[in-house]
C-alpha cells in the first residue's frame, strides 16, 4: 500500500471515506444516549473529514454560519501516539429546548446554561471518543473540558480557539434534534503528529 493516502498535505479520498465510516459509528453511539437523555429523535447526516489550516476551521462549521451566537466546550485527548481535541459548539438558541427536554424548571440563568453544556459535551464526547478508541484499538487519556465561551459570535470563538496545533484533521459531526430547536457540532481534532498513526490504524480497512 502507498504511504502518502494522508500526508500533511493530503488527504485520498479511499482514506477519507474510511475515516467517515469510523465516525459514523462512533457518533452513532454517543448520539443514541443523547436520544435516551432527551427522549427525542437525533438527525445524523454523513460527517465531513478534512485535513485543514488553522485559518481554515470557521469552514469546517458550515452548519453554524448563520447562528448569530454560541457556546463552546473544548476537551484535549491523548494516547497512542495519537492526540488531539473534541470541541463542542451549541447554538445558544438550543437551550430553552435542552431545558424543557430534560424537564427543568426555573430561569435559565448562565449557570444553569453551562450546566446543561457540560452535560451534553460529556456524552458526546466521551461517547465519541470511546467508539473511536474501540474501533481503532487505541487507548484515550481526556483531559477536564474546558469553557471557551458563552454567548460568543463564532468569529470570536474559533479567533480564541486554544491549542497550538498548525494543521489538523478534522471530522465534524453535526447533532440535530428532530422537531427542536436543537443544534449542536462536534468538531474532533486531529494534530498533525499523529497523522502517521492514525493511517497504520486504519490501514487494514483499505488492504
Amino acid at each position: 500500500m502507498r504511504g502518502d493516502r494522508m500526508s500533511a498535505e493530503h488527504l485520498d479520498e479511499e482514506m477519507r471515506d474510511v475515516f467517515q465510516e469510523i465516525a459514523n459509528v462512533a457518533m452513532g453511539r454517543a448520539a443514541d444516549l443523547l436520544a435516551r437523555l432527551l427522549n427525542n429523535y437525533v438527525v445524523l447526516p454523513i460527517p465531513v473529514v478534512n485535513l485543514l489550516e488553522r485559518n481554515e476551521l470557521k469552514m469546517a462549521l458550515s452548519s453554524l454560519k448563520s447562528v448569530d451566537s454560541v457556546s463552546a466546550v473544548c476537551q484535549g485527548f491523548v494516547g497512542s501516539r495519537i492526540s488531539g481535541e473534541a470541541l463542542l459548539i451549541f447554538n445558544d438558541t438550543s437551550f430553552q429546548d435542552i431545558a424543557e427536554l430534560t424537564e427543568f424548571k426555573g430561569d435559565i440563568t448562565p449557570d444553569i446554561e453551562l450546566e446543561l453544556l457540560m452535560d451534553i459535551a460529556n456524552i458526546l464526547i466521551g461517547a465519541c471518543l470511546k467508539g473511536l478508541t474501540e474501533q481503532l484499538d487505541v487507548s484515550f487519556s481526556q483531559g477536564q473540558p474546558v469553557l471557551l465561551g458563552q454567548h460568543l459570535h463564532l468569529q470570536d470563538l474559533v479567533n480564541n480557539q486554544t491549542g497550538n496545533w498548525k494543521r489538523a484533521l478534522t471530522i465534524e459531526i453535526p447533532y440535530r434534534l428532530e422537531s427542536r430547536n436543537v443544534d449542536c457540532d462536534l468538531l474532533l481534532l486531529f494534530t498533525e503528529d499523529s497523522l502517521a498513526v492514525l493511517e497504520s490504524k486504519v490501514r487494514f480497512m483499505l488492504e
